[in-house]
């Protein structure tokens, strides 16, 4: 009464010790492909950080929240503490720069920029870049500071 399985009785010789070929495999092994992309990942979400414009500059501190953000790139003009103008890295002479914004602001959509001067720079140059600013066409000027400054109503910063 058990039950099996039964073979045929004549194999016919050889037949039955052949070996089969294995058929080629003809599946994608998208492991190696996740981890690679993973990884990429991983590396991008690390550097894009660092992308931003590194121009050292000692910001001024102010109470003041930060402005809402484009789509589009923001433009940023550095007054370094030495009096070099740069537009975002790019170090321009002072007679050029009502020029390259001309030029700058005809290819953009928004007349948005942002101008980060050092602290140590004296009023009148900051205003001598933000006046070619407006000459070049950008009427739309953030000033850039760092927060956790001083309130001028006598209250202590958010930051702080």
């Amino acid at each position: 009464m058990g039950a099996g399985v039964q073979g045929k009785a004549d194999n016919g010789g050889r037949r039955g010790r052949r070996r089969r070929r294995s058929r080629a495999m003809s599946e994608i092994n998208v492991t190696p492909f996740v981890d690679v992309m993973l990884v990429l990942l991983i590396i991008f979400m690390v550097a894009a950080p660092l992308m931003t414009v590194g121009v050292p500059v000692e910001l001024p501190k102010t109470a003041a929240g930060a402005l809402a953000g484009d789509d589009e790139e923001p433009l940023t003009v550095t007054l370094t503490a030495d009096g070099d103008v740069q537009i975002q890295t790019t170090s321009v002479p002072r007679n050029e720069l009502v020029a390259r914004l001309r030029g700058i602001a005809a290819e953009r959509s928004s007349d948005r920029v942002f101008l980060r001067a050092d602290g140590a720079i004296a009023y009148q140059d900051v205003m001598q870049v933000m006046g070619a600013l407006n000459a070049g066409g950008f009427a739309n000027v953030g000033l850039v500071t760092d927060t956790g400054g001083p309130a001028l109503d006598g209250s202590a910063a958010p930051d702080q």
